[in-house]
């Protein structure tokens, strides 16, 4: 049973389309990725499965039922505007924030000390949120979301404001509670990112879906015709005609064959002109792929 589905949903604010006709499912232990650029009606389509807005057209349902507010005692949302206390010190934040999820003030605080344990804050608790860094809010904005052990998890922008090393936690604590089970959807506009995470994915433009389904099934409908190469010495072979784009960076070259290039060909060219560390042929990236889905037009 799906734990979210949309189905044909639309949301027009005044003049504006937000969403139109969007629809997706997402089952448990799912990581699904709802992309597109700023501006896209991701936001939008989150707002309409938390019932913060309403759509205009279509449904929402969620844990196989028309959505009711009741559900959300088993969603865990992370906004992208965060709303934290600043004057409130972490620990109480918390268990007020579990208290609002229906845990006792034990339950919430035990929760609070093991996330916060979990997540490397443990040092903070005694702090005030405006004494934070915007990082360690992200964090405590993260926990929250988590305290009262959600079945569905819906982060808007989860990583924005995170530095590498944080952001792989925030990474691996998801792919951890993907694998207990929990339905997870981010939103970002971040598609390196969705690469590593997600399992399934839509894309959306101006608020219209133009790519969705299995990750993996849909970058093996794409023709494998990148090359990355790391090589030293002469790099006139980057002028050879079974390459439609090179870019060189330094001795990093990103490479775009011609449809029917044979890259054995170009690998014989390359070595017999330079030293090659590495030659790789690749699948084009989500974030090429997304270009060529929309046509490269940016959004309105």
């Amino acid at each position: 049973m799906p734990v979210v589905q949309l189905n044909k949903v639309r949301k027009v604010y005044e003049n504006k389309v937000a969403v139109e006709e969007l629809s997706f499912q997402i089952e448990p232990g799912q990581m699904f990725g709802l992309l597109g650029p700023n501006g896209s009606g991701k936001t939008s389509s989150i707002r309409m499965m938390m019932g913060i807005t309403y759509p205009d057209a279509g449904s929402v349902s969620l844990f196989g039922q028309p959505f009711t507010r009741s559900a959300l005692e088993r969603v865990g949302y992370l906004p992208e505007e965060r709303g934290l206390y600043k004057k409130m010190k972490v620990l109480d934040q918390l268990i007020f924030m579990g208290s609002l999820h229906g845990l006792t003030h034990a339950a919430a605080r035990e929760r609070a000390l093991a996330w916060t344990r979990r997540m490397d804050i443990s040092g903070a608790i005694d702090k005030k949120t405006e004494e934070l860094s915007k990082g360690m809010q992200q964090k405590i904005q993260f926990i929250a979301a988590l305290m009262h052990d959600p079945e569905l998890i819906i982060m808007d922008e989860p990583f924005s404001g995170l530095d590498p090393v944080n952001a792989t936690l925030l990474q691996d604590t998801l792919l951890e509670l993907k694998a207990e089970g929990k339905a997870i959807l981010f939103s970002t506009h971040r598609m390196d990112q969705v690469e590593k995470l997600c399992d399934a994915i839509t894309l959306i433009h101006n608020g219209r879906q133009v790519l969705a389904g299995n990750l993996r099934e849909i970058k093996k409908s794409y023709p494998r015709d990148r090359v990355q190469m790391e090589f030293e010495g002469d790099a006139s072979f980057l002028d050879s005609p079974e390459i439609a784009e090179a870019k060189n960076y330094s001795g990093h070259a990103e490479i775009r064959l011609k449809p029917g290039a044979d890259a054995q060909k170009l690998l014989h060219l390359a070595a017999a002109q330079a030293t090659i560390y590495r030659f790789e042929l690749m699948e084009p990236s989500l974030e090429e792929i997304f270009i060529q889905a929309v046509g490269g037009k940016a959004d309105a």
